[in-house]
């Protein structure tokens, strides 16, 4: 194969698999916050504060996946 289409390849597993952990891991924890308002309903103040936290370093490694997809399109 060639070197441009192997570099669009890498970069395509690597944005594919970097963004899966993360999106599994946002609806696991947008499950469970669900689940805690369910039962919980007056806790949704520090509920939704550490949700959203969650997803934030979640979304991190996405993004750092994406980085990487990035710099093997145009720069490697």
């Amino acid at each position: 194969m060639e070197a441009e289409t192997m570099k669009l390849l890498a970069a395509g597993i690597c944005m594919g698999l970097g963004a899966l952990g993360p999106g599994i891991g946002i609806g696991i924890l947008g499950l469970g916050a669900m689940q805690a308002l369910g039962r919980n309903p007056e806790a949704r103040g520090p509920i939704m504060t550490n949700m959203i936290l969650a997803i934030a370093f979640a979304e991190a490694v996405a993004i750092y996946a994406l980085v990487v997809a990035i710099v093997l399109v145009f720069v490697a």
